[in-house]
């Protein structure tokens, strides 16, 4: 990021502009004016009505200062997006771009620079099919024009680059997968810090784990899945944890962005406890908007594992306001269901009540003895059996008995297996 502040203007539908100027911030950009225009739907030409457009024009012909960039608080349709630029000649970025441009600094490994970029072109795609069409058209916007392609090798490109790009993630997700499947067969338990960007998930991942992965005030400073054990933090359970600091939800999600983040998202997903962290110090209004989105998101990315809902940052604020918090959100049943713990990261407050939480919410080990036939389909039952679970013993005669300790997540699902080759289990 430059040192040197650039500026903008911010386009709203709404009033709630506190997380775009957060993302603008996070870019480097000053917001210098912003204008609201209350509608319920975009406008089909420029997002905003004519007469706003004219006034933000009448804006820049007044103004001293040089605006380095204009910032829609949504989504513009690449017609839109075309057309303001067109209007007001100037940048303009939406709510999609600008995220994108906050993963693209802030990417660092080889996995997370690949997820970016992957997002990226599917975000262009449309664009330069607009492109296309107004080229076609005989307008010639500038946009992406001029350049080492024309646009519709331009476009044929995009094809091919995401293509190549899905190939090497999968590469990437299928060692990932392997990865799992170790740790789960050394008997570790997974445990994933997932939660609203910012919130403090990195700074609790240092605390549990004694490492110093990076901290930093901004939205999306982490994009990489890093992954430690908490087993130092447990020595009396002796119980193996793995803890995984994930990338963090934002409203609305764009679906390119999890599209492309999909095997980074797996690790929540499958997880075997989800460790929810929210920042308490806001207004109870913000606490229980930004729980909303996460549980949202665990939802969708297809969470089945308990959920701890922490509220952190409990340092920044009184007893009487954490009351009031705690008691709103029982109110509005967001977090009915869900186990919730305060606590203080910066002062380490609750952290043992935490660590005891997740302990109780593992999955627990435990034990089923299986009698198979003599038969081919038994032996490759028995390989998964071995493959996923602790076989205690085995024994061979007129039928096979098998005795295993395993993961109570997986029980079920091996009890089917073990009667649709007609086997029992005793």
């Amino acid at each position: 990021m430059t040192s040197e502040q650039k500026k903008a203007i911010l386009i709203s539908l709404d009033d709630s502009t506190a997380e775009i100027t957060q993302l603008a911030k996070t870019l480097g950009y000053t917001i210098l004016k912003t204008f609201i225009q209350h509608r319920t739907t975009p406008d089909v030409n420029y997002y905003i009505g004519c007469g706003k457009v004219d006034e933000i024009n009448d804006y820049f012909n007044d103004t001293e200062d040089t605006i380095d960039l204009i910032i829609v608080n949504g989504e513009l349709k690449p017609s839109q997006w075309f057309a303001l630029e067109k209007k007001l000649e100037n940048n303009v970025s939406d709510r999609i771009r600008l995220i994108l441009a906050i993963f693209e600094e802030h990417a660092e490994r080889r996995e997370a620079i690949l997820q970016v970029k992957l997002a990226q072109l599917q975000y262009e795609r449309p664009n330069v099919r607009e492109l296309i069409h107004r080229t076609k058209a005989g307008e010639h916007p500038g946009l992406m024009a001029g350049g080492e392609y024309q646009v519709d090798d331009y476009y044929e490109m995009i094809k091919r680059q995401s293509k190549k790009i899905r190939e090497e993630l999968q590469k990437i997700r299928e060692n990932r997968e392997l990865q799992r499947q170790t740790r789960s067969q050394s008997g570790f338990y997974s445990v994933s810090l997932a939660g609203y960007t910012n919130a403090g998930k990195s700074s609790l991942m240092n605390l549990l784990s004694g490492e110093k992965v990076k901290v930093e005030e901004q939205l999306f400073s982490t994009l990489s899945t890093t992954t430690r054990s908490i087993s130092s933090k447990n020595k009396e359970k002796q119980i193996p944890i793995l803890l995984t600091d994930t990338v963090g939800f934002i409203e609305n999600l764009p679906a390119c962005i999890i599209d492309a983040f999909h095997s980074t998202l797996e690790e929540i997903e499958l997880a075997d406890v989800v460790v929810l962290v929210v920042d308490g110090s806001e207004t109870k209004e913000v606490v229980e908007k930004k729980l909303r989105v996460s549980i949202n998101e665990l939802r969708n990315i297809g969470v089945g594992a308990p959920i701890i809902i922490t509220l952190n940052k409990i340092d920044l604020i009184d007893t009487a306001t954490l009351k009031t918090l705690q008691e709103y959100l029982e109110d509005t049943g967001i977090i009915e269901d869900h186990i919730i713990i305060v606590l203080s990261v910066k002062e380490q407050k609750n952290i043992e009540e935490l660590l005891k939480t997740i302990y109780d919410s593992l999955p627990h080990m435990v034990k089923i003895t299986f009698q198979l036939n003599l038969e081919e389909h038994s032996q490759r039952f028995i390989s998964q059996l071995y493959e996923k679970t602790k076989v205690l013993h085995i024994t061979y005669g007129p039928v096979i008995t098998v005795e295993v300790e395993c993961n109570e997540k997986i029980k079920e699902k091996l009890i089917a297996a073990c009667r649709a080759l007609k086997g029992e289990v005793l």
